[in-house]
């Protein structure tokens, strides 16, 4: 049972109910070592009238992510300026794509970026993302490069990103790391998990010398299909989500204040 923390008044029910997941979700990084210092970003559209016009939270750059709580998330609009009070600033290389992202793309709720170890080693080879192990069997056509520029932290990639991804949900950043795009956040966080999964096996299948074995179009197309834990239509990740939120909760449920 989760301790009662108190909704302050300047949030809506609905942009507080954002900021609690969204703070879960950071802590979830946390407990899956998905953490690089105080950096990387995850944001969430503001519902209503303030997200479909482009404003969305993001995490107080200088704060640990296992330190982000609900009241201390960082809204934004789509130029990155901060919208009401906030006692931390933004990290602008989260505002470069993460705004350009939220205001072009209609169903783009939820944003993830990360450096973990595997998905950045796996940006870093020639080939990318290999599709020959149970995980990127399901990324099957969903997958988009964009070439490094350096530190993203000038505005004009922000469009350039935008045109590299496409209509594909998971963009990878050459000799960067991963970019996910969900209609839900749970459904960013499924997605995330294949990527970083996929990339685990990729390298440790390559680990061990010889050629990867090949999986047919027909059955990656197959496993596209059958994978309705990812679907929106199924909840696209909802009941994992929540598993992963109850293991936060039991440890520090701080997140939710």
């Amino acid at each position: 049972m989760t301790a009662a923390f108190i909704r302050p008044e300047r949030f809506s029910a609905e942009e507080w109910e954002a900021r609690v997941q969204l703070a879960a979700c950071y802590r979830i990084f946390d407990h899956l070592g998905w953490t690089e210092l105080i950096y990387n970003h995850i944001s969430l559209r503001v519902p209503g009238p303030e997200g479909d016009a482009g404003c969305y939270l993001i995490n107080p750059f200088g704060l640990h992510y296992r330190e982000v709580r609900a009241s201390n998330l960082v809204k934004v609009d789509r130029e990155g300026r901060i919208v009401g009070n906030s006692d931390w600033p933004v990290n602008p290389a989260g505002i470069t794509f993460h705004g350009q992202i939220h205001a072009q793309v209609p169903d783009a709720h939820c944003v993830m970026h990360v450096h973990t170890t595997p998905t950045l080693a796996v940006c870093c080879q020639e080939e990318g993302l290999s599709f020959t192990n149970f995980y990127s069997a399901q990324l099957w056509g969903q997958v988009a490069y964009h070439d490094f520029e350096g530190i993203t932290v000038r505005a004009d990639e922000g469009g350039r990103i935008l045109d590299s991804a496409g209509d594909k949900r998971v963009l990878l950043l050459r000799n960067h790391g991963p970019v996910v795009i969900g209609q839900t956040l749970p459904h960013a966080l499924s997605l995330m998990w294949l990527v970083q999964r996929a990339c685990e096996v990729q390298l440790a299948a390559q680990s061990m010398g010889g050629a990867l074995r090949p999986i047919p179009v027909p059955v990656l197309e197959r496993c596209v299909a059958d994978s309705l834990n990812f679907n929106p239509r199924f909840g696209a990740g909802a009941d994992s989500f929540a598993a992963l939120q109850r293991i936060v909760d039991g440890i520090d449920p701080s997140y939710r204040s």
